[in-house]
């Protein structure tokens, strides 16, 4: 069996974690941790007749970027000894993009049998049972899916 387990650093992640060993634990079970990061699409910015600001704002944007990678590198490592504590193999992925469509999409691509996720993470709307990520993967994903409260 291939699972892939979703983590965004939220406390939530840590349940997700804990159910995700309780299904491999059983063995033969092929565990994959996946975090997803996004950035601003923006840039790169050009302020007409002030280049000095402009190539000062791209490089925030780049800095800013890379300390979102950073940061995301750091959740999935720490989901992943979780993980390795109890005896699992581990396999992580860091992708970039919009959650709920590059869940569904590295699902697919690698015939995972079931994906585990929180209902809600770190969005600061929260829906009225599912955050928009869980709700997202739920209806649009072909594998099973294991909804951690």
């Amino acid at each position: 069996m291939k699972i892939l387990v979703c983590t965004d650093g939220s406390g939530q992640s840590q349940r997700v974690i804990e159910k995700a060993a309780q299904i491999a634990a059983g063995g033969n079970v092929e565990v994959t941790v996946i975090h997803v990061y996004e950035t601003s699409k923006n840039g790169p910015y050009r302020i007409e007749g002030n280049e000095t600001l402009s190539e000062e704002l791209n490089r925030q944007l780049i800095e800013l970027k890379e300390q979102e990678k950073e940061k995301s590198k750091k959740v999935l490592s720490e989901a992943a000894k979780a993980l390795e504590k109890k005896n699992i193999n581990v396999k992580t992925l860091l992708k970039e993009g919009r959650a709920a469509e590059t869940i569904v999409r590295v699902a697919a691509e690698n015939e995972f049998d079931i994906v585990v996720l929180g209902s809600r993470g770190l969005s600061g709307l929260k829906k009225m049972f599912l955050g928009s990520v869980s709700n997202a993967v739920l209806h649009e994903i072909k594998a099973s899916v294991l909804i951690v409260k």
